[in-house]
């Protein structure tokens, strides 16, 4: 992953060669996915996803990624189906050519919570429509009140941390040097 790794250094840090240990960061990549293969994800996007986190750039082509991951193109494929559906990657062309790179968004984690907001209006509702179907005053229609309550709850808060957050990342970005850069003081 070292040779991929330096020419991926363009992004933030351009100009500057990242040496690492290639072991160690693909270590690091299957880690991190094998984490999130725990937490709900599909092996190979969660694969695929750290890999992309894992490069400078934040993104990669498909034939980088299955070298990278030693998996077939059709793995590639459909892992990156399944991570732009879930708002955590973008497909673009890249300029003067027929190929394409996956490139994870800027803020990737910010940009796949906030999309939760419009799942969470879209659940709301259906638990109320429920309720009505179900009776509003039966044990399964007070559940399905109580599931759209808290999902009205949980949408109030996410865009409350969101603002939070943005808040946050904007005072750490100001006191923060840029990659390359020394800190002083």
């Amino acid at each position: 992953m070292t040779e991929v790794t330096r020419q991926e250094s363009a992004c933030e840090g351009e100009g500057v060669d990242f040496d690492r240990d290639g072991e160690a960061v693909s270590q690091f990549v299957e880690r991190f996915a094998a984490d999130m293969t725990e937490a709900g994800m599909q092996r190979m996007g969660a694969r695929v996803f750290a890999a992309l986190l894992a490069s400078d750039s934040g993104k990669l082509t498909a034939a980088e990624i299955a070298e990278l991951l030693r998996i077939s193109p059709a793995a590639v494929s459909g892992a990156v189906r399944y991570l732009a559906q879930l708002n955590l990657i973008t497909r673009e062309r890249e300029p003067g050519t027929r190929r394409d790179q996956y490139r994870l968004y800027n803020e990737v984690w910010y940009e796949a919570v906030s999309s939760r907001d419009q799942i969470l209006t879209r659940w709301q509702h259906t638990m109320r429509d429920g309720a009505k179907v179900l009776g509003p005053h039966t044990p399964a229609g007070a559940r399905a009140i109580k599931t759209a309550e808290f999902y009205e709850f949980m949408q109030k808060e996410l865009v409350e941390m969101l603002a939070r957050w943005r808040a946050h990342a904007e005072g750490v970005r100001q006191e923060a040097p840029r990659v390359g850069e020394q800190k002083t003081g």
